[in-house]
């Protein structure tokens, strides 16, 4: 029993090693399939970590130390005394790059100590720093601090911000800005790492880099920042909107004893000098300073509006940038641009576009409006044009022209517009409305020895926007009489043979179906030369001189060739002698036309700026302006000559109480020599003048936005039509004051003639000095040869009786016989020895045989019944000519002045 049992056992215990040995077996089979699994397991990891590791580095951008710089930087603005007149800020762009040499020792020392104490000996990213903030995240107690500068200078430069939205992507970032660090410390100076970092930080107010921090915060220079000062500035960094010294001045100054405490326990300053920098009431004198750094709010003025546009075409031409190309250089770039505005010149335009005394009127349009959703569901938009008619139609007031007389009729105008779209139950969702001064003004000042654009105004009142409408240089205008200048007379002496003595003949005139007449009506005044065309703006006049001697195609070449550029086809007509276009043209174009013609016919291409650097100094582009000959000198001297007499107080009479007077009197300068030449529109909407001295050419335009007439029903109410002359005559008075007055110089190609003034022609002795009105005789100014050859055929003698004023008869006493000057007169409708006089000439020859003396007032008891006109002395009269001198016969009596040209 015994070994029964006992064998049993001996099995049993046989069979429980067996099992514990196929147990253990298993387990270690377990146990090697697990940690073979595992070894896989964590050499897949490590390999999938290597790899994907690897894959993060690859795309790393590459290493390129130029990357690292700070890019977007401002453009500076400069005037012609150098000072910053605007600057050009676009997004991300507000910074002023600084040199290391610039930096203040205790302003680098403030940035290392506070955000990256061992920047000077890390290799670009700092472990010690990385330890302290895993330790942080692991204890609940972070406070940042593990990115040193160099990897928060690649952030700001490559990595845009930091702007990651997941957490991946935010440790992608990490490690390919740790990556770029090392070889950013490796291959790069620190000098130029912290430099470079010091240029790119955003300190507050939409302003990056220390250099621009200095300017806004201390209107000082960055290389003259103190310590209590730098101080201030390196608070910003952590957080610009809190800690900004403006807005957050408390904040920033907490912030600002750490750093000095920083400062001191790591060496770089004393205990003396921290508690004089704590000790400095540096808060006080902080200012939001804007000369360097533009707020958005701040408008640029018209100058720069302009500027704008012309930086951008240069750009695109010189340099062949693309549209963005060219904004983002002008905006971001750093570019320095050198203008030749004058900050005194324009200050008076300013003053004196902008003085209400020198305005008639003061009215007001209004841009407005209106978005309604109306009962029903729907929704309308309504402007200033539905309200107009609102107020023609259903207020009853059909002669309201979009005008009012206050602000507050304006609002009173609204709130009774909105009230009637409303009556529905309407809501309205949207409402803009701006008020508009009128009439309106622009101004335009070039000196044309340059071409350089010293001044402009875009317009009258208050500049609220950048980039808003310039009637200066965006609005095309009809140019009313200043055109004859360029389109008909230019043409005319310039290269179709005619001189200031050609004569054309006043009278009622028609081309096609289009009838003319002069400005002041249909009172006709006979022969007149292209030299009293100009003066008193003879409408006749220059319609003859462009269809009988230029023709439309010419007139409309030289008005090109003087840069006007919104001629069309359309343009090929005589209209285009009175300035009636088809678009019209800009105030600059056409002022910029009469400076070619002070400048002696030379043409220059409007210059808004003289150079262009870029951001390291290096002159990208000198602006050299397109110049060619437009016209011949002498031309130029001729226009000008008589431009002159049309700035003098002249008068063409027909007959007494009948004068017209030169147009351009009321904007003579007193001291200085001038010329120019007036306009005024159809219906009196638009007026001009301009003219030039030696120095300077101006043109002014005015008129309403939306070509309101000027004298309405009620005479003068929208501001009349010679407040422009006024307000040209004041800033050329305070521009030229000091200045000497060299006069108009007469080139060489000049020369002087006595001719008749109603032929043009060399006088005949005895007739043309002899005639009724006084002697036709004047000294006249002509380009060399082209001094007229043939005799005066317009005047003749005939022998009357001087008792009937008529042709004498059998019964006419011989001792009433007597010879008189007579004007022969051909009629383009009759035959060749048939003859007409209109008023304003000498007498009625008619049939070779029929006499009318005018200075007798007699009825032509002989002819066709006409009734002669008196007429009063030529006028005007030189003696000598060339010296500008009047002999005190020459002496006429001046009338009131009449309105028009």
């Amino acid at each position: 029993m015994n070994y029964g049992r006992k064998q049993t056992k001996q099995k049993i215990k046989a069979a429980g090693s067996r099992k514990k040995k196929y147990a253990n077996k298993l387990f270690l089979s377990f146990f090697k399939t697990i940690f073979a699994l595992f070894l896989f397991i964590m050499v897949t990891g490590v390999s999938a970590g290597i790899g994907m590791f690897k894959g993060i580095l690859d795309s790393a951008p590459d290493f390129d130390p130029d990357s690292f710089a700070p890019s977007g930087y401002f453009s500076t603005i400069y005037n012609s005394a150098g000072e910053v007149t605007d600057t050009l800020v676009g997004s991300n762009s507000n910074r002023i790059e600084a040199s290391y040499e610039e930096l203040p020792q205790d302003l680098i020392d403030a940035f290392v100590a506070i955000e990256d104490s061992r920047f000077w000996q890390h290799n670009g990213i700092d472990l010690r720093s990385i330890t302290r903030a895993v330790v942080g995240v692991l204890t609940n107690n972070y406070k940042g601090g593990a990115s040193t500068l160099t990897q928060q200078l690649i952030k700001n430069t490559v990595f845009n911000g930091g702007m990651e939205t997941s957490s991946g992507a935010k440790i992608e970032r990490k490690i390919q800005e740790q990556y770029l660090a090392l070889q950013l410390t490796k291959n790069v100076d620190r000098k130029v790492i912290i430099t470079n970092y010091l240029n790119t930080i955003n300190l507050g107010s939409n302003t990056l880099g220390v250099k621009a921090a200095a300017l806004r915060y201390f209107n000082k220079d960055v290389s003259e920042l103190t310590l209590s000062e730098c101080a201030v500035i390196a608070g910003i960094t952590q957080n610009p909107g809190k800690l900004n010294p403006i807005t957050g001045a408390e904040a920033n100054a907490a912030r600002r004893e750490v750093i000095l405490q920083q400062m001191y326990e790591q060496g770089y300053i004393s205990k003396e000098e921290q508690e004089e920098a704590l000790a400095d009431d540096v808060y006080s004198r902080i200012q939001n300073v804007d000369l360097a750094i533009r707020d958005s709010e701040t408008p640029y003025s018209y100058y720069t509006d302009e500027l704008i546009d012309q930086v951008t075409e240069a750009l695109k031409e010189e340099l062949g940038y693309t549209d963005t190309q060219a904004y983002n250089l002008l905006f971001s770039g750093g570019l320095q641009i050198y203008t030749p505005q004058d900050p005194e010149l324009q200050a008076i335009v300013d003053e004196e576009m902008n003085n209400p005394e020198n305005y008639d009127a003061a009215r007001y349009s209004v841009e407005y409006r209106l978005s309604i959703t109306h009962a029903n569901g729907e929704t309308k938009h309504y402007s200033q044009e539905t309200m107009k008619t609102y107020i023609q139609q259903v207020k009853g007031d059909s002669g309201f022209e979009g005008l009012f007389d206050s602000e507050e009729e304006v609002q009173a105008a609204i709130d009774d517009y909105k009230a009637y779209l409303t009556q529905d139950g309407g809501t309205v969702i949207g409402e803009s409305s701006s008020l508009v001064l009128q009439p309106q003004a622009s101004f335009v000042l070039i000196e044309q020895s340059t071409g350089y654009v010293k001044a402009i105004s875009g317009g009258r009142g208050e500049k609220t926007a950048s980039r808003t409408l310039n009637r200066a240089t965006d609005v095309v205008r009809q140019p009313g009489s200043t055109f004859k200048v360029i389109s008909s007379f230019a043409p005319a002496l310039d290269t179709c043979g005619a001189t200031l003595a050609t004569v054309y003949y006043d009278a009622p005139y028609s081309s096609g179906s289009k009838e003319f007449r002069n400005w002041w009506g249909s009172d006709y005044k006979g022969y007149h030369t292209i030299r009293e065309g100009i003066i008193y703006s003879m409408n006749i006049i220059a319609l003859r001189c462009m269809a009988e001697t230029v023709t439309p195609q010419l007139g409309v070449e030289y008005a090109e060739r003087l840069g006007i550029s919104t001629l069309v086809s359309d343009d090929l007509n005589l209209s285009t002698a009175l300035g009636g276009l088809t678009k019209g043209v800009t105030n600059l174009e056409l002022t910029n036309a009469f400076a070619a013609i002070a400048n002696g016919g030379t043409y220059t291409e409007p210059v808004f700026f003289t150079k262009i650097l870029d951001r390291n100094g290096k002159v990208i582009i000198n602006n050299e302006p397109e110049t060619r000959q437009a016209l011949k000198d002498s031309t130029a001297f001729l226009l000008t000559d008589a431009m002159t007499d049309a700035m003098q107080s002249n008068v063409l009479y027909s007959r007494p109480g009948a004068g017209v007077n030169s147009t351009g009197s009321a904007a003579a300068i007193p001291g200085m020599s001038c010329a120019g030449k007036s306009g005024t529109t159809t219906n009196n909407v638009d007026v001009w003048f301009v003219g030039f001295t030696p120095y300077y050419t101006a043109g002014i335009w005015g008129g309403c936005d939306n070509n309101q007439s000027l004298r309405d029903g009620s005479g003068s109410r929208n501001g009349g039509t010679s407040y422009h002359k006024q307000i040209w005559r004041k800033i050329m008075t305070r521009i030229h004051e000091g200045l000497s007055d060299p006069g108009f110089t007469v080139p060489d190609s000049v020369e002087t003639a006595e001719v008749c003034r109603k032929s043009g022609k060399l006088p005949v002795s005895g007739t043309c000095s002899d005639d009724p009105r006084g002697n036709a005789v004047y000294t006249e100014y002509f380009a060399k040869g082209t001094v007229p050859t043939e005799a005066c055929d317009h005047h003749t003698r005939v022998t009357v009786c001087s008792a009937s004023g008529g042709k004498p008869t059998a019964f006419c006493p011989a001792d009433q016989l007597a010879s008189k000057t007579v004007m022969i007169i051909p009629d383009e409708g009759t035959t060749d020895d048939s003859y007409y006089a209109m008023p304003g000439d000498c007498t009625v020859h008619s049939s070779g045989s029929t006499i009318l003396d005018p200075s007798s007032g007699s009825t032509d008891i002989f002819g066709p019944g006409y009734i002669p006109e008196s007429t009063g002395a030529y006028s005007p009269l030189y003696s000598p000519y060339s010296t500008r001198s009047r002999d005190s016969s020459d002496t006429i009596p001046i009338v009131p002045a009449a309105p028009g040209q």
